[in-house]
């Protein structure tokens, strides 16, 4: 009988700490952040503080790409983030077309439609300058928590041998004017009086994901996936907000991964304290499964709200904290989204 789980066999990244997995990781573990005042005014006409890649540290956008219309300022960064990204998760890896299912900012705010859908994986293998097996490739519109759907969908392709590896990811960029002037006023985002808000950010990365056995050595091993729903999340009138969402992604996670408690937790914190409730909540109905010492970890420190971002770095960050044994191992990872979307992923050494 195979072997549950994944193997994560390489991770790529750019993140405003680094454009690379493993600068973004020693960025993260020395606690240092790139958090800066940006050209954007607030309401107030003071500048936010953002935690940006610096743009001259980007790729122009591909030459194949520059005559496209109706790719948006938003859409083109996040070309340029997601690209290089790609590009060194695909190092060495076995020829032929990868699938890629890519986590991608939720339709938010106002019902707008997601800024990332089927065609921009084909924009993305032109940026990235790779083959995408697009047939078999797939957008997963649901912000911080949509890398868990995605990675559930890869265990089951995975499971049924429907890929032989995959490519799971996510990207986003905050700097999107309309996005934050919505944030601005509703003030979420942390400015001169506000406390209880996030530094809004970005960045892109992926993980290549193969059945264990695969015959490389991997860098760490996926467990398990849960993922779940709130009913009662922040922008929604029809159901209180109880924080059961990420209890239930718990619950279907801790599930399908028996074994010892979970030492390491990384956790989907932005800066907001919405959603320390719902952490008080899971951490106290799954207190048997999570060891009293443990060790928690939030890289939004450091690099800010990345969105659909976020959660794909803090599977990428746990996983090679595992490799290189600077976290007890195993690891839980867990993000959610401003919408209904939740999830968490099990982590741990081969």
């Amino acid at each position: 009988m195979a072997a549950p789980g994944a193997d994560i066999l390489r991770v790529g990244m750019v993140s405003s700490v680094g454009l690379s997995a493993e600068v973004t990781s020693a960025a993260v573990r020395a606690g240092i952040d790139r958090f800066q005042q940006s050209s954007v005014l607030d309401r107030r006409f003071n500048p936010l503080v953002m935690a940006l890649v610096a743009t001259p540290d980007l790729p122009p956008l591909a030459p194949a790409l520059e005559g496209i219309a109706g790719l948006t300022a938003r859409q083109i960064r996040m070309l340029r983030l997601a690209g290089p990204a790609l590009r060194a998760c695909l190092e060495d890896a076995p020829p032929g077309p990868a699938a890629v299912l890519l986590a991608g900012p939720e339709a938010f705010p106002g019902g707008r439609p997601a800024p990332v859908g089927p065609v921009f994986l084909e924009h993305l293998a032109a940026q990235a300058g790779v083959k995408l097996d697009l047939a078999r490739s797939r957008v997963f519109p649901a912000g911080r928590a949509g890398v868990f759907l995605a990675l559930a969908a890869a265990l089951e392709g995975l499971s049924a041998r429907r890929y032989d590896r995959v490519v799971v990811g996510g990207v986003d960029t905050l700097l999107d004017l309309y996005l934050l002037g919505t944030l601005d006023l509703e003030e979420r985002l942390r400015a001169a009086g506000i406390f209880d808000g996030f530094i809004p950010g970005e960045g892109a990365a992926f993980l290549l994901l193969a059945r264990p056995g695969s015959g490389r050595t991997p860098l760490s091993r996926l467990v398990s996936v849960g993922t779940a729903e709130e009913e009662g999340h922040r922008y929604t009138t029809a159901a209180p907000y109880r924080g059961e969402g990420l209890d239930a992604a718990l619950k279907t996670a801790f599930a399908a991964a028996p074994g010892g408690p979970v030492r390491t937790v990384y956790a989907g914190f932005n800066g907001e304290s919405f959603f320390a409730k719902e952490w008080g909540v899971a951490i106290a109905r799954h207190k048997k499964r999570i060891a009293e010492d443990f060790v928690i970890e939030h890289p939004a420190d450091c690099v800010g709200d990345a969105g659909a971002a976020l959660g794909a770095m803090l599977v990428g960050l746990a996983a090679m904290s595992l490799a290189e044994g600077r976290r007890p191992s195993r690891c839980l990872v867990w993000a959610p989204s401003d919408l209904a979307a939740r999830g968490a992923a099990i982590l741990d050494r081969e």
